[in-house]
């Protein structure tokens, strides 16, 4: 084993453990603005609790995207300085701005929300949590489009006497179409995994209350008086976990056709396309002999899989030996087709997982039409899954994006082993992989107890503030609802 093996363990692991964090910071930051949003218009109690309820789990979620987000950068430095060397000038640019202009939303504007209560007019601490949202997502964008300019390297050129990519166009690398589409794909996912969190969650505490129900034990559910706010943010996740599901489909098949143009050694492991064919088949389940270079059990579906990369069903999509060997030619010898099996299962089950999810969501609407909640105990187990289901397929998902790359970290540009830092030892890798694994573990656990105590504990039942009701007196919000404000505080 190489010090460039476990560089790369230790990279995935960091992303993969950051990874977890953050679909859920994108999409509940903007489910806890549209619902303090619905609170600010119409006065109803419920929305209140349930801002401050999912507003503390949204935090403790992103303090610890925030802490595993920042390990990610130092690791550039210290286990990849070629590359940094190489793409400094270039990958740097978006991260600067995400860090400069988007993180210092988020930063400053969730002090101001987390402190602002019964201190700022509603109307501006309203705004506060609807800028950590926006920043939030803008955040999303610059990340992924230096993730993206990996992929499909634009705006820069090589200076032939440093060996450095030089920026040449910012804009390029930002309006970057695998830029744009991924970030719609990610993001519509992330919301999906929110939905799904705030669906789990309810769909726990209405259980709950359903077991209660059946076994008359006392002290085992929440209070009567919570089943309208949890249902309210059944259907809630629900909504959101659907439409966002929407645009994972549409933007996924984009991402295919982006995947065919630009990185069709991809797209051909994803599928064990071994030869290049016209009407190519969508393989549903391979056993792959990549020795031999050909599947002996194929599965397939007809011709879907040049619909999928081109859009017409008779589209040509090229197979891993042709492109190897147009590659040899192109950049020299060496390995050019990625682990098969990993990128191949990492597609189906990102597919197969976020379909779970989705589909939930539409039967949980289904079952809680017209005021009704499930009565299926089924079904709330389902709720529940979904979860991990949506969490794992975004996993999945990041797998296939930097698996499928491979051997390259910038397309056609560095290579992964051209990538590593040459002081790095084998020994100085394994013993920080092995410290941060650990520490990962602990704030994993972290992390879990703090998310388990405020689910069971549930929402706040707070009173009217004095202070409050003569603010709302004064004329500070337009609505005429109640002016229940919750002693807030972290």
């Amino acid at each position: 084993m190489e010090a460039l093996e476990l560089a790369r363990w230790q990279f995935g692991i960091t992303t993969i453990y950051h990874f977890l964090f953050v679909p859920l910071t994108i999409g509940l930051s903007l489910i806890v603005a549209v619902l303090q949003t619905m609170w600010y218009r119409t006065g109803k109690h419920e929305y209140l609790q349930a801002t401050q309820f999912f507003g503390k789990l949204f935090l403790i979620n992103f303090a610890m995207g925030v802490v595993t987000g920042i390990v990610q950068e130092f690791q550039f430095g210290m286990n990849w300085s070629e590359y940094s060397t190489f793409v400094g000038d270039v990958f740097g640019a978006p991260l600067a701005m995400e860090a400069l202009i988007a993180f210092f939303f988020e930063s400053t504007f969730i002090g101001l929300w987390i402190f602002g209560w019964h201190r700022l007019p509603r109307l501006v601490h309203l705004g506060c949590i609807w800028i950590v949202a926006i920043g939030t997502n803008l955040s999303a964008y610059f990340i992924l489009a230096a993730n993206a300019w990996m992929r499909h390297p634009v705006g820069f050129e090589v200076n032939p006497d440093t060996g450095r990519a030089e920026l040449t166009s910012i804009w390029a690398i930002l309006s970057n179409d695998q830029a744009w589409s991924t970030y719609l794909h990610t993001v519509s996912a992330a919301f999906v995994t929110a939905g799904l969190f705030v669906v789990a969650v309810s769909a726990f505490k209405l259980w709950r209350n359903l077991r209660h129900n059946d076994t008359g034990t006392p002290g085992v559910t929440p209070p009567e008086r919570d089943r309208p706010l949890f249902r309210g943010t059944l259907r809630l996740g629900l909504v959101v976990t659907l439409l966002a599901g929407a645009l994972v489909v549409v933007s996924g098949d984009h991402q295919a056709k982006l995947a065919a143009e630009y990185e069709p050694m991809k797209l051909a492991a994803a599928e064990a396309l071994w030869e290049t064919e016209e009407g190519a088949d969508f393989s549903a389940f391979a056993v792959g002999d990549v020795e031999e270079q050909y599947n002996p059990i194929d599965i397939t579906i007809p011709e879907v899989l040049s619909f999928l990369a081109t859009g017409t069903f008779d589209g040509e999509v090229h197979g891993m030996t042709n492109l190897q060997e147009a590659y040899e030619e192109l950049y020299g010898p060496g390995d050019y087709i990625p682990n098969v099996f990993v990128v191949y299962w990492s597609f189906r089950l990102m597919m197969g997982l976020g379909l779970f999810g989705i589909g939930v969501a539409a039967l949980g609407l289904l079952l809680t039409a017209r005021g009704r909640l499930p009565q299926q105990r089924w079904f709330y187990y389902a709720a529940i899954a979904a979860l991990p289901a949506a969490l794992a397929a975004n996993i999945f998902g990041w797998i296939l994006t930097e698996m499928g790359r491979q051997p390259w970290t910038v397309h056609g540009q560095l290579l992964t082993a051209q990538s590593v830092s040459p002081g790095v030892s084998l020994t100085s890798v394994a013993i920080s992989l092995t410290a941060f694994t650990l520490i990962y573990a602990l704030l994993a656990v972290i992390e879990a107890g703090l998310l388990w105590r405020y689910v069971k504990k549930g929402p706040s039942h707070v009173v009217p503030d004095k202070h409050d009701e003569d603010e709302t007196s004064a004329g500070d919000r337009t609505d005429a609802g109640t002016s229940d404000v919750p002693h807030f505080a972290y």
